[in-house]
This record gives structure tokens, C-alpha cells and sequence, in this order.
């Protein structure tokens, strides 16, 4: 694949994403506008319906990507020292995978209750 189709991928895929991330936060905005969660009980229930849980669910996943895609963008175009460059994009990797995985734990733990 060629460097500015690479480019292009990246571009979409950002694009994609803060368009999910937008409509997720309008629309859940407005649902606890019209229709407030005041109690932990409440919040538990919220997410235990599956289309609440999903929707959060891919929230998280586009964030994730989202964030991947930007902070590699940004790493790769302005660290120049490659040992740096992979040392940054791992570690960027590694946190954004726990806190996925640590976010998705917490999003899919009211599932089962």
C-alpha cells in the first residue's frame, strides 16, 4: 500500500470515527437532558439494556481508534529517532489497550447483574 493511500486510511478513519463519537455524545446528551439519571440504580439499568451497553461499547472502541490514530499520526510525523518512535507508539499501545480493556470491563460488568 503507498504512503498516501496509508494517508488516506488514516484521514477516514478519523473522520469515521469523531462522526460516531459526536453523534454518541449528542444523543446520549440529549437522552439524560429528557430523561435524567439520578441514582446508581438508575445508571445500572441504563447500561444493562443492550442498546445502551452496545452503543458505549462501540464508544469506547472508536475512542480508542480514534486516539491510536492521532497520537501515532502525530509520533510518527514528528519523533525522528526510530527507537523513540516505536518506544512512544508501544507505550501509547499499551495504555490505550488497558484502558480499553479496563473500560470495556466496567461497560459489560452490569450485563451480568
Amino acid at each position: 500500500m503507498s504512503r498516501q493511500a496509508h494517508g488516506l486510511r488514516a484521514w477516514l478513519l478519523q473522520r469515521f470515527t469523531a462522526a460516531y463519537i459526536a453523534l454518541y455524545i449528542l444523543v446520549t446528551g440529549l437522552w439524560f437532558l429528557w430523561q435524567p439519571l439520578h441514582s446508581h440504580a438508575q445508571w445500572q439499568a441504563w447500561l444493562a439494556a443492550p442498546l445502551p451497553n452496545l452503543a458505549t461499547a462501540l464508544f469506547i472502541a472508536t475512542l480508542l481508534i480514534h486516539a491510536w490514530v492521532g497520537v501515532r499520526d502525530v509520533i510518527m510525523d514528528y519523533v525522528r529517532h526510530t527507537g523513540a518512535r516505536v518506544s512512544l507508539m508501544a507505550l501509547v499501545a499499551l495504555v490505550l489497550g488497558g484502558t480499553g480493556l479496563w473500560s470495556l470491563r466496567v461497560v459489560f460488568s452490569v450485563v451480568g447483574q
